[in-house]
C-alpha cells in the first residue's frame, strides 16, 4: 500500500473514492468557481514569488472569475518556519504553499504534501514539460512528486570583466579547471587587491555538487549511507582550503552589507550563484556597476543548480479546493506566457521548457555589456544533474560547514574533519 494511503485512509477502497472524487473536482473546478458561496484560495508565498502570483491574478480571473486569490507573504526564512509549523500541526494550511528547493527534500519525505504525480493530479504525465532536474528534485525515495517547478537557478560564474582585463587573466583561466581558478586567483590579487571570492565556502558549495550522476544523492545515497568522505569532498575541501590560504577570499557572507559592498566597490570579482544574481545585481545589489559584469559557465565544465521554487499543495488541504489549486499551479508552471512573464519582470528563470524557445533569450544584456547570457544559462540548465533529495540535506550542510569553518579557521586537517561529519550524519541518516 501506498505510503500516503496508510498515512490518510483505512484502505485502498476509501483511497480510490478520494482520487474519483479529486478527479471530478478537478473536472469541474469551474462549477464550484460559479457556486453562490465566494471562494478564496491561500497562497502562502515569499518575495518575488507573492508578486508573480499577484500578477497572474488577471488571467485567474478570466478563468475562474468566482475564486479570488489571497496572498499570504512572508520574508524567506518567516515563511518556511510558518509552513513548518503548519504541515506538523495542520493548522493555518494555506491551498498553495511555495517551497525554496532547499526545504523540498526537507517536506518531500514528511508525508505531508499531495503526491502531485497522482493519476488525479497528472504531474507525472505533465513532467517533460518541466526542466528534467527540477522535476526530480521535487520526487521523494518513494517516487512521490511533492511540488511543481515555478523557477529554477542554473549555475553561472559572474565576474569583473574590466578587474580581469587589468590584471591580464581572461575568461578562459577562470574556467579552465578549478585550480586554473584558483591560480587566476592569486594573479588577479597580486595585480589589483580584488578577492576573487566573497567566501572560500562558495567554492565548496560548487565543487560538491560536480561529478554527480543523475539520481546521486549529494550527501547521502539511496540506502542513507554518508557520502561525505568521498574524493569529491576532499577536493572541494582542498580548493577552499588552497583560497584561504592565498588570501583570495573575502571571508564575508552572502546577503550581507559587507557582501554587497564588495559588488559596489568591485574588491570582489567573481560569484557563482544563480543566473538570478545578475539582475539582483543590476536592480539593486550594484546598480553603478552597469555593463562591468560578465556570465559563464561554471569551471572545468561544471553544472549546478542554485535555488529555485516549487509550489506544493498540503495534504490537510480539502479535496475540492485541491482541485483549484492545481488548477492555478498549473497556470504558474505550465502556462508559457505566465512564465516568461515573471522572466521579464522577476528573473525568475522559467522551469517549462517551452517558455525557454522565447527570443527573449538571445536578446543582449546591457548589464553583462551586451553578453546574451540567457542562452548560457539555458544551455547550463539542460546539462544539471538531478540529484535525489533526502530528508537530511539541510543538517547535512550544516554539518559540512561547521567542519569546512574548523579547516579554514582552526587549520583541522581534512581527513579528520570529514570523518567527523560522516560519524555524526550516519546517526542521523536514518531518522
Amino acid at each position: 500500500m501506498p505510503e500516503r494511503d496508510r498515512l490518510e485512509l483505512p484502505g485502498r477502497r476509501d483511497a480510490g473514492r478520494r482520487l474519483a472524487g479529486l478527479a471530478l473536482a478537478l473536472a469541474g473546478g469551474r462549477s464550484l468557481a460559479a457556486a453562490a458561496q465566494p471562494v478564496v484560495l491561500t497562497v502562502a508565498a515569499y518575495p518575488a514569488v507573492d508578486d508573480i502570483v499577484r500578477e497572474a491574478r488577471p488571467r485567474w480571473n478570466a478563468l475562474y472569475p468566482g475564486v479570488d486569490i489571497k496572498v499570504v507573504s512572508r520574508q524567506t526564512s518567516d515563511h518556511h518556519t510558518a509552513m513548518t509549523t503548519a504541515l506538523s500541526t495542520s493548522f493555518y494550511l494555506p491551498d498553495v504553499m511555495a517551497l525554496e528547493v532547499g526545504y523540498v527534500g526537507r517536506f518531500a519525505q514528511g508525508g505531508g504534501l499531495e503526491d502531485l504525480g497522482d493519476a488525479a493530479y497528472g504531474m507525472r504525465h505533465e513532467a517533460p514539460q518541466y526542466v528534467p532536474y527540477a522535476v526530480a528534485q521535487a520526487t521523494n525515495r518513494h517516487g512521490q512528486i511533492v511540488a511543481a517547478p515555478s523557477d529554477i537557478g542554473p549555475g553561472t560564474l559572474l565576474y569583473r570583466h574590466d578587474l580581469l582585463t587589468a590584471a591580464g587573466v581572461d575568461e578562459a583561466a577562470l574556467t579552465r579547471s578549478w585550480d586554473s581558478f584558483v591560480a587566476a586567483g592569486v594573479r588577479l590579487k597580486a595585480a589589483s587587491g580584488a578577492f576573487l571570492l566573497a567566501n572560500a565556502r562558495d567554492l565548496k558549495d560548487i565543487v560538491i555538487r560536480t561529478g554527480l550522476r543523475a539520481g546521486d544523492g549529494l550527501y547521502f545515497d539511496a540506502d542513507s549511507n554518508v557520502l561525505v568522505e568521498s574524493p569529491r569532498f576532499v577536493r572541494a575541501f582542498e580548493l577552499a582550503r588552497a583560497a584561504r590560504q592565498h588570501k583570495l577570499d573575502a571571508r564575508v557572507t552572502a546577503w550581507s552589507n559587507e557582501w554587497s559592498e564588495g559588488f559596489r566597490r568591485g574588491t570582489i570579482a567573481t560569484q557563482m550563484s544563480g543566473a538570478w544574481l545578475a539582475g539582483h545585481l543590476a536592480n539593486w545589489l550594484a546598480p553603478a556597476t552597469h555593463g562591468l559584469w560578465r556570465a559563464a559557465q561554471l569551471p572545468e565544465g561544471s553544472f549546478a543548480a542554485y535555488g529555485g521554487t516549487f509550489l506544493a499543495i498540503p495534504r490537510g488541504v480539502p479535496a475540492e479546493r485541491k482541485a483549484l489549486a492545481w488548477a492555478l499551479i498549473r497556470l504558474l508552471t505550465l502556462d508559457r506566457e505566465r512564465q516568461l512573464a515573471a522572466f521579464k519582470a522577476h528573473d525568475a528563470f522559467p522551469g517549462l521548457l517551452a517558455a525557454q524557445q522565447d527570443d527573449f533569450f538571445t536578446q543582449p544584456l546591457p548589464f553583462l555589456g551586451g553578453q546574451p547570457a540567457r542562452a548560457l544559462w539555458r544551455d547550463a540548465a539542460l546539462h544539471i544533474s538531478a540529484i535525489a533529495v533526502h530528508k537530511q540535506d539541510a543538517f547535512a550542510d550544516e554539518v559540512i560547514n561547521t567542519e569546512l569553518d574548523k579547516v579554514l579557521d582552526q587549520g583541522k586537517a581534512i581527513a579528520p574533519a570529514l570523518s567527523d561529519a560522516a560519524r555524526l550524519l550516519a546517526r542521523r541518516a536514518h531518522r
